[in-house]
């Protein structure tokens, strides 16, 4: 990358390849420049995919002209840096079985409820809204239905034929005389 210009080459972060190195950090792809402000680099062709996109460089170094940002801030504590995200399903092993709650539509659930669903499997109330809950299954969340208990009880509707009105068609008006 001795000099930029449109037409160079440049090594940049593919937004749609999205390769990652063994390490973790994104691979940096050969890129065809397609336009410049002034000495930045501001639109990039991949040579691997061939998709257009905007110039992402690698990692921030002063020697990289189209690299204007400063380094990320570090954690400013250790336990910041510690913190690392739960997946549902660490969660959920290490959730008692006893505590398990088969789910039902008439049973009310709260948050941090540990249910096992038909369809879904083993998952975790997350939130509640009134009769609905959202859940964490451990490949989706799911908004289920719960405490309906009252509703349920009732006789589905029945079919009933439409009862003809005297008179001709629905969309003409009756004669006078026949009202009486």
């Amino acid at each position: 990358m001795s000099q930029c210009k449109v037409g160079g080459e440049v090594d940049a972060i593919c937004t749609r390849c999205k390769l990652v190195r063994a390490d973790g950090r994104p691979q940096l792809l050969a890129h065809t420049i397609l336009a410049m402000v002034g000495t930045r680099i501001a639109r990039v062709r991949c040579n691997t995919c061939d998709s257009d996109h905007v110039y992402r460089a690698g990692a921030p170094s002063s020697s990289s002209p189209g690299s204007s940002r400063a380094p990320r801030a570090t954690a400013s504590s250790p336990a910041e840096s510690a913190r690392a995200a739960v997946s549902v399903m660490d969660e959920i092993r290490k959730r008692d079985p006893a505590t398990l709650q088969k789910y039902s539509i008439k049973v009310s659930f709260k948050v941090d409820d540990f249910i096992d669903h038909p369809t879904f499997g083993r998952g975790i109330v997350t939130a509640v809204r009134g009769d609905k809950v959202e859940v964490s299954f451990k490949s989706e969340v799911r908004t289920l239905v719960h405490a309906r208990a009252e509703g349920l009880s009732q006789a589905k509707p029945t079919f009933q034929r439409p009862t003809a009105l005297a008179g001709g068609p629905a969309d003409k008006p009756l004669p006078e005389d026949a009202g009486s």
